[in-house]
């Protein structure tokens, strides 16, 4: 229960702007509830009027004053309760879309290695589902729980006016209804937050499934991802039936502690009314008292329902906010509006920070003339990708330094580095959008003659206008478009940037041999004047580089252009020449 506290007084700090209109909100809940229980005493009226006249004339002319009284409040009560549904409704929303908006801005600010441990799928739950579930929570259970309260401790004040021992008779029943209440409800929690939990594993599993479906079917894994995913949709049905199967015992134990309220009612009130001590009046109002102090307990119980449910997802976005952020830059002065493109990496060593015992970077360092063309090259596992990892600060060193133009990347913001940089990784990126959009993403003042220029360098010329709309050709997923064609579009978007530096993870990998040629060409081209680092596995992509660094385990064991490392005959020799046999091989 201490967490539920915990959770739910964030979501309280996180509301503090609309605590008044909230409070508003609620005392016209507990008004409506003022008023809702007020009712039963003018109904008992009615009934004594009525009982009156039998033995001789009834009162009409009373009986309709009484009526319309009753009618007013019933009418001013909704109207609150209205009123205050509208009000929650609207401030519940607002909250939910500041908090995703928050959430989608996190994103941004906590450091890459979250979501190296952390599922795609996961962080999704968290903005949709979990901030969805908050609101909903939030919206059916403060006012109905108010509400709820509000009525209980009116109506017990009333019955007590009314009736002390018909009320006592109710309140031993509710207490034992109270004390069963509270039990379940302590088992209940865990559940709840084990259910919120389970799903969003079960989300970012999917997701990552459905992104690799094709590898799935293509491995003949598909029997194996189903075993996985009933195990995971079996702990959410686990963790779902047990709280739902103990919150839903909720309502049906106050409807038993009701109906027990009715029958002690209607014995006692009955040796009361044959006694004489109270009139039949009384004993109507105190049947519709019952009603309306044990229907706030099956509300209350619903409303610590949607609370739990609640809390379960405020605490797994809360969670994700508290996160750890990048360093705050805001100190930082140095600016590069441009760059020469000169770079130096100077005895770097890096670890990732959740294995710090496990050192990548060894000890690396490297001088990169402006307008260089710089391969970087090596087995898997040598820290090729890490290396541009770091120079883009997606991560920080451990120690040594790398600096641009002379100034220390440590003491630039990292938006500043980031415009620098142009960059195409292995793992292409488009969006559901014109092929317009994609091109021109973020960026102004870009002209038709430029998205011409940079498709013909790249080959992608005949594909862009053998589309229906030609640049304005909506990109879906019922789009055909090719893995290379793909590749090839953000390999242009890189080319507008007109960056000062560029950056290829793989950026050939998947376009075909004669497009390759034709983007090689196109790429010495466009880099001309321009520090590229370009990251390959296939060796005869980068023959023309004026920089080769060979890396393995972390360290450059070998540094020169193609022909020289050649005549060494060194690591980097073979590695080239096993591939040139492999290819051999390959064709054989």
């Amino acid at each position: 229960m201490k967490r539920k506290f915990s959770s739910m007084g964030k979501v309280a700090a996180y509301m503090k702007s609309s605590i008044p209109v909230i409070i508003f909100a609620l005392i016209l809940a507990g008004l409506g509830s003022v008023l809702t229980i007020i009712g039963p005493n003018q109904i008992g009226k009615i009934t004594n009027l009525m009982q009156a006249g039998l033995t001789g004339t009834i009162d009409m002319r009373a009986i309709g004053k009484t009526g319309i009284i009753l009618s007013g409040i019933y009418l001013t009560s909704a109207l609150f309760t209205f009123a205050q549904h509208f009000i929650m409704a609207t401030v519940t929303l607002e909250t939910s879309k500041r908090m995703r908006d928050d959430l989608a801005q996190k994103i941004n600010r906590v450091p890459m290695s979250y979501f190296n441990k952390t599922s795609q799928g996961d962080v999704l739950s968290r903005i949709t589902n979990d901030v969805q579930t908050l609101q909903q929570g939030l919206t059916n259970s403060l006012p109905g729980i108010i509400s709820a309260v509000t009525q209980f401790v009116g109506c017990l004040i009333l019955m007590f006016i009314t009736q002390w021992r018909l009320a006592l008779c109710v309140m031993g029943v509710t207490i034992l209804g109270m004390f069963l209440l509270v039990e379940v409800m302590g088992h209940s929690q865990r559940y709840f937050i084990a259910r919120q939990e389970n799903l969003g594993t079960l989300n970012g599993f999917i997701e990552e499934m459905y992104s690799g479906h094709e590898v799935i079917r293509i491995s003949r894994a598909g029997e194996k991802i189903i075993d996985r995913f009933q195990s995971l949709n079996l702990a959410v049905y686990n963790s779902n039936w047990k709280s739902q199967f103990l919150s839903g015992i909720m309502q049906p134990l106050m409807n038993v502690m009701g109906n027990l309220g009715y029958v002690a009612v209607c014995v006692v009130g009955a040796i009361l009314a044959i006694n004489g001590t109270i009139s039949f009046g009384v004993i109507i109002s105190f049947v519709l008292y019952v009603r309306l102090f044990t229907a706030p307990l099956t509300q209350i119980a619903q409303g610590m329902t949607n609370l739990q449910t609640a809390s379960a997802s405020a605490s797994r976005i809360f969670e994700f906010l508290e996160t750890e952020e990048l360093s705050d830059e805001s100190h930082k002065k140095a600016v590069l509006e441009t760059a020469k493109g000169e770079v130096t990496f100077d005895s770097v060593r890096f670890s990732y920070p959740d294995s710090p015992e496990k050192v990548i970077i060894q000890n690396f360092s490297a001088h990169v003339i402006p307008g260089q063309k710089v391969a970087i090259v090596g087995p898997t596992g040598a820290g090729k990708t890490t290396m541009v990892n770091l120079l883009m600060r997606f991560f920080e060193i451990n120690s040594g330094s790398i600096a641009i133009d002379g100034i220390p990347t440590s003491q630039l913001r990292r938006e500043n580095i980031h415009r620098l940089f142009a960059m195409v990784l292995q793992d292409t990126w488009l969006f559901d959008g014109t092929v317009r959009e994609n091109l021109v993403y973020n960026m102004e003042g870009i002209t038709d003659e430029d998205l011409e220029r940079v498709c013909n360098a790249c080959g992608l010329s005949h594909f862009v206008h053998s589309l229906p709309q030609g640049f304005d050709t909506e990109l879906t997923d019922s789009t055909t478009i090719s893995a290379g064609q793909k590749q090839l579009l953000t390999i242009a978007r890189a080319m507008l940037q007109n960056a000062p530096m560029l950056i290829l993870d793989e950026a050939t990998s998947s376009v075909d041999t004669r497009t390759e040629i034709l983007i090689q060409k196109a790429m010495d081209e466009l880099m001309k004047g321009k520090t590229s680092f370009v990251i390959a596995h296939r060796l005869s992509t980068i023959k023309n580089a004026d920089l080769i660094l060979v890396m393995k385990d972390g360290d450059v064991i070998e540094s020169g252009n193609h022909d020289t490392l050649m005549k060494k005959g060194g690591f980097y020799c073979d590695l080239y020449n096993s591939q040139f046999d492999q290819a051999v091989s390959a064709e054989g």
